[in-house]
């Protein structure tokens, strides 16, 4: 099963590595993965999207808690959770395709970044299964030529806030 591991660390070089480097000694594989500092600039939120068994991310986030840098971890996948990906797309159209391919870049709410006379650029976010929808019907009408996704960054709404369990704000 996939889950959503959001991880506070300190912001110093060599955190992720350390991070990356606990995955990779235990075979875990990480699908995706994105961090960036807070709004305290001393602290990273590090996103990832990781699958396995409910006692495979028991481990993980015990093992994550262990690591000097670490200042909270959380497994968001069990808990209501906001999440979103960012996706650039280019896909080379023709005279017949350019119609249906604006309509399905509206249906998602996306945005055409760039145009040209063969090719789109397009913009679109999401949650990493519309993302994944997206690509999927795209490819039915266009070829696809370039794809970047940024990964999942995830948040839990209301007043839970990651870092309050232990004690520190994040």
């Amino acid at each position: 099963m996939r889950h959503i591991i959001s991880i506070l660390l300190q912001n110093e070089a060599g955190a992720l590595a350390r991070v990356a480097g606990m995955f990779s000694a235990r075979g875990y594989n990480i699908e995706s993965l994105t961090v960036a500092p807070t709004h305290d600039p001393t602290v990273s939120r590090l996103t990832l999207a990781t699958s396995g068994s409910d006692a495979v991310i028991d481990q993980i986030v015990k093992q994550s808690r262990k690591l000097i840098d670490v200042v909270d971890v959380g497994d968001l996948t069990g808990r209501e959770h906001l999440e979103c990906e960012l996706l650039l797309i280019k896909v080379s159209v023709s005279g017949k395709s350019a119609r249906p391919v604006v309509e399905l870049i509206r249906r998602y709410r996306g945005q055409i970044l760039d145009e040209s006379e063969s090719t789109r650029t397009i913009q679109l976010t999401g949650t990493g299964l519309e993302v994944s929808d997206f690509i999927k019907e795209i490819s039915k009408l266009s070829s696809i030529l370039e794809v970047v996704r940024s990964g999942v960054a995830a948040i839990e709404p209301g007043h839970e806030v990651l870092g309050l369990r232990t004690g520190r704000a994040a």
